[in-house]
Order: C-alpha cells, then sequence, then structure tokens
C-alpha cells in the first residue's frame, strides 16, 4: 500500500485504494483496514476535505517519522543505560558491610532462631483465641440475641395457636395433627439461655487448677 503512495505521490480516495490495492496484492476488502493501520503508525496521513475523505503519504515523510522513531529509540536507549548505571551503584554500595563473615553468619543464624520462635509463640497464641474474652463477650451477646428471637418467635407461634383454636374450634383434631407436622410436639416451650462455658486449652488448664 505505501508503494501505492509512494510511486504516485498523489492523494486518494478510499475506493480508489481498494481497486489499487489488489495489484500490489492486497485484497479490496482488507485495504480499510490496512491504511487505518498505517494511519495509526504515521505513515499515512489522512484528512477530511468536505464530504470526502483523502489518504496521501510522501517518501520524505516515512523518512521524518523514521528519523523520529530513531531519535526516541536512542533516547530510551541511554536512559536505560543511565538507570542500569545507577541500579549498579546501588547493589554495589548495599553490599557494603554484608560481606561474608562468621560475624554476619552468627546474626543470621540468631535471626532465623528469633523467626522461628516467634512463628512458634504466634501459633500458639493461635491455640488460645477462642479464649479471647473480647471473642467470648462477642459470642454472649450474639447467643443473647439468638436467644431472645428464638423465644419471640415461639411466643408468635403460641399466640397463633391460641388465635386458630379460638377461630376454629371444631378443626381442632387437624389443627394438632398440622403443629405435630411441622414440629410443633407437646414439649415445645421456650428456650432456657444456659451460662457461656469457655472451652479449649485455657479453660481445661483452670479446671485442672481446680482439681
Amino acid at each position: 500500500m505505501l508503494q501505492i503512495f509512494y510511486g504516485s505521490q498523489d492523494f486518494f480516495l478510499l475506493k480508489e485504494l481498494e481497486k489499487l490495492g489488489p495489484k500490489k496484492g492486497v485484497i479490496s476488502q482488507s485495504v480499510k483496514d490496512v491504511v487505518q493501520s498505517l494511519v495509526d503508525d504515521d505513515l499515512v496521513s489522512k484528512d477530511k476535505i468536505g464530504t470526502s475523505v483523502y489518504f496521501w503519504s510522501l517518501p520524505s515523510c516515512a523518512g521524518n517519522q523514521l528519523r523520529n522513531v530513531h531519535c526516541k529509540l536512542e533516547s530510551d536507549l541511554q536512559s536505560s543505560k543511565k538507570r542500569f548505571a545507577e541500579l549498579v551503584d546501588q547493589c554495589d554500595a548495599l553490599k557494603k558491610g554484608r560481606e561474608e563473615s562468621d560475624e554476619r553468619e552468627e546474626a543470621l543464624t540468631e535471626l532465623k532462631a528469633t523467626e522461628q520462635k516467634y512463628n512458634e509463640l504466634k501459633e500458639e497464641m493461635g491455640q488460645y483465641a477462642d479464649n479471647d474474652p473480647a471473642t467470648i463477650e462477642a459470642m454472649k451477646k450474639a447467643i443473647e440475641v439468638a436467644h431472645a428471637a428464638a423465644n419471640r418467635w415461639t411466643d408468635n407461634i403460641f399466640t397463633l395457636r391460641q388465635w386458630c383454636s379460638n377461630s376454629f374450634p371444631e378443626a381442632k383434631e387437624q389443627l394438632e395433627h398440622m403443629y405435630k407436622e411441622v414440629g410443633i410436639t407437646d414439649d415445645f416451650d421456650y428456650l432456657e439461655l444456659s451460662p457461656v462455658v469457655s472451652q479449649g486449652p485455657v479453660g481445661d488448664q483452670m479446671q485442672e487448677g481446680n482439681l
């Protein structure tokens, strides 16, 4: 496609390029995409004049474009070389004071032992998480909320049963059968709130101490 522009150094409409493209081995259906790609790469210029869109490209324009790309790449290369030199200097500076020695080896060994001890203590603390006062207090509050909600629904069920019995006395047997089907048996009653007892290593140790 560039050969078409360079050879004539003229301005073209897209439909003209679609006719010339096959002569250069570019099928007419692909000409539009190829030309747009050249425009995106700044190898072909494009402008709208009136209602028509014209395309053109001159060898001198391509040369300028290549020179601009070359200059940019040269600038990027110099910046990369400068950054590389800075990193080498930083690396050399960081190596100072870190040379291999018995003192350094001993310090690294001590650091490793400390990290291992820290991990062991952290794991041990995790075993006591269930007995954390804040966790237990939050659990108590959640249990109280759930207990109140359960008994509130129990009260609603008792109220509904009483209303059904008063409103439909002739259907007593059917109602009792329905209650049993949904799980409302004779032992259905309000829930009692049991005290929360801490479990786990701390609780076990306290129980062992009391024994």
